[in-house]
């Protein structure tokens, strides 16, 4: 059985992926520094806690275990930080994702699945946004994902690195036991922002903007749940090892839903209202982001299975009420 070294195994995404392996049966490792992560996510079993600016250490984890493939969730995600302290973005997500790549040729690990962001296309010129699309990252933490998508392509023409880059939409949902969910040191998506404003914790939801060129003036986005999510990377690393090509994959399901939508079908499921007041634009908002995801479905054979809003924010509600972490 193939072991996989999962970087960022604490994280949201990270620890689902690393509980659907686990599942299925796979030899996995668990790999992180919990400086966004939590221990409770990994719900037992082995964490080696090592930062990736730690070659020595990093080295040290490919030397202990027989690794096949690595997927590579560890990054600062916050796009708001990345315009005010770029330096720690670039120094955190580029150089150190550098050294999990060198530890990978050092030790002869020629596999990789990246997280990486539909940030990269920026502003979009057409939806739904295909892999062809124009790259145009607006923030730093775009532009972090832009060059590791490049280091790999780089790596794979020099050292014969195969790789596979998932550019997500927006991540959404929980687990359907509500062990492990959505938890972020300073929280910015908008479904948990909602629910926690109908459980109480927050007053108010900000609307950032209402005067878009959308149907209820509100940004639109494609949420994917992060079961989907965890589902596409298991695909995307036995395509790999399975010695098939490297990629850029879109994942989201195809289906935009507005802010106004996102905050109507929270209160539906909680059986309450969610105060709101509508402030100022960001800067750097697209008005709508939609993903194609015809690529993911051909090469990969990924099917979303929660394609009903309602269902992923019922997970993310389940969630939210009983939350662990």
């Amino acid at each position: 059985m193939n072991t996989i070294l999962v970087v960022g195994a604490a994280g949201y995404i990270g620890s689902h992926t690393l509980r659907d392996l686990k599942e299925r049966k796979y030899n996995t490792v668990a790999l992180d520094n919990l400086s966004e992560g939590h221990l409770e996510a990994l719900c037992g079993g082995v964490l080696e806690n090592i930062d990736l600016a730690d070659t020595e250490g990093l080295n040290n984890i490919f030397k202990k275990y027989n690794i096949d493939a690595v997927m590579h969730f560890a990054a600062y995600a916050y796009v708001g930080e990345s315009v005010i302290n770029p330096r720690k973005y670039y120094q955190n997500n580029v150089l150190c994702t550098f050294n999990l790549l060198n530890a990978m040729l050092e030790n002869n690990v020629h596999n990789i699945v990246f997280s990486s962001t539909c940030a990269i296309y920026g502003n979009p010129v057409y939806t739904p946004i295909d892999e062809k699309h124009p790259q145009s990252p607006v923030n730093p933490y775009g532009n972090t994902k832009y060059i590791i998508e490049k280091m790999l392509a780089d790596y794979k023409k020099a050292y014969g690195l195969k790789y596979i880059a998932l550019r997500y939409f927006n991540a959404a949902g929980a687990r359907e036991s509500a062990e492990i969910g959505e938890s972020h040191n300073t929280e910015t998506h908008l479904i948990p922002l909602v629910l926690q404003t109908l459980t109480g914790k927050k007053q108010c939801i900000d609307i950032f903007g209402d005067d878009y060129d959308t149907p209820d003036g509100t940004c639109i986005r494609d949420y994917i749940h992060v079961n989907d999510l965890a589902d596409a990377h298991r695909l995307a690393v036995e395509h790999l090892m399975n010695n098939k090509g490297s990629e850029v994959i879109n994942l989201g399901t195809g289906k935009g839903h507005s802010v106004k939508e996102i905050i109507s079908v929270c209160e539906s499921v909680a059986g309450k209202r969610a105060p709101y007041k509508v402030t100022a634009r960001r800067e750097g908002d697209p008005a709508s982001l939609v993903a194609s995801n015809c690529v993911a479905r051909d090469l990969l054979g990924w099917e979303p299975k929660y394609t009903d809003i309602k269902d992923i924010i019922r997970t993310a509600w389940n969630w939210e009420r009983n939350r662990k972490y």
